[in-house]
């Protein structure tokens, strides 16, 4: 119960910091005014600064309390952004911190409660709190990713359509966006609407790339600023553009099936140390509890997960190929 009291404590200090470094800031309120009145005052400039107010307005509405938390504790926080974007969900930085701070508190209290050391219970609840988070935002990304590669031939191939009918090549966008399901619908929809508001089809393609990620997308602006500079038949390039990516997944999918047994084993190998841990425990629990009791035991465990990880790191780098 003490060790319960102090880590309340300790998160209760810390909601008090965070209270008074992230209160109002005159200076940082000063200088967004500033901002604003050149942007105003500039040259061709007010509907560029109505724009900009509105969309800081609309930001301002979505930001909480607990991302400025977020963005004040977490390393990196723009990166956790950009992962948070790419996964396509409505995943603000607050809420994968509160998903952060919960599982840290949670496990941490239960093995505290099971009468696991204070630093034990804490160590594990950080490193679950950490990863597991992490790891699920990652499964999305790369869920969103291989949807997104998989119906992107198929976009490039109806702007080919488009433009051998004599659309040209910003309205091919706007039919991607309408016919093509997401993901791809979406973040070509984006692009034309970045276009309506007076973006250029290169900056707002060069940003979805930079946002996406993927070489799929980056080969198809570059594909698109080439022809701009060197013309030629952009229906053409397109299309053969389209053929390659189709013959990258077919490769892809060829070498995933020629590595899934080794995956597998490297999953059964990693999976049966804790399959066992759970089985005994079932069976014998006063044995299997040492483990959290004493310091020995939780060394040489420790020491395993260690080595057994290398080892399963070892064995995916020997499967993960680049294409």
């Amino acid at each position: 119960m003490l060790l319960l009291l102090i880590f309340a404590a300790v998160l209760a200090i810390v909601g008090v910091a965070w209270l008074v470094i992230n209160g109002t800031s005159p200076q940082k309120a000063y200088k967004r005014r500033i901002d604003d009145m050149i942007q105003r005052h500039a040259e061709g400039g007010t509907l560029k600064a109505n724009a900009q107010l509105q969309i800081r307005k609309l930001m301002s509405a979505r930001n909480s309390k607990m991302d400025g938390f977020a963005n004040t504790f977490l390393p990196r926080p723009a990166l956790m952004k950009l992962r948070l974007e790419q996964t396509g969900k409505d995943i603000s930085l607050g809420k994968y911190f509160g998903a952060t701070l919960g599982i840290i508190v949670v496990l941490s209290g239960l093995l505290l409660v099971q009468g696991a050391p204070w630093y034990f219970a804490l160590a594990t609840g950080i490193a679950a709190g950490v990863g597991i988070p992490h790891w699920y935002i990652g499964r999305l990304i790369k869920k969103r990713m291989s949807k997104f590669n998989v119906h992107f031939p198929d976009a490039i191939e109806l702007m080919v359509r488009g433009l051998r009918s004599g659309l040209p090549i910003t309205e091919t966008l706007g039919v991607v966006a309408s016919e093509i399901p997401a993901p791809v619908g979406t973040e070509f929809k984006e692009v034309s609407e970045k276009m309506k508001i007076g973006r250029t089809m290169e900056a707002a393609l060069q940003e979805t790339a930079d946002r996406l990620g993927t070489p799929e997308f980056q080969f198809f602006v570059i594909t698109l600023a080439i022809q701009r500079e060197t013309g030629g038949n952009l229906a053409e390039t397109l299309a053969n553009l389209a053929d390659v990516l189709r013959k990258r997944i077919q490769m892809r999918l060829k070498i995933r099936a020629m590595s899934s047994e080794s995956k597998a084993s490297a999953m059964i190998v990693g999976a049966l140390p804790f399959i066992v841990f759970t089985l005994v425990y079932m069976m014998n629990p006063e044995y299997m509890e040492n483990f959290f009791i004493d310091e020995r035991l939780m060394v040489a465990g420790i020491g395993g997960l260690v080595w057994m990880s290398i080892g399963v790191f070892m064995m995916a780098k020997m499967v993960n190929f680049e294409i």
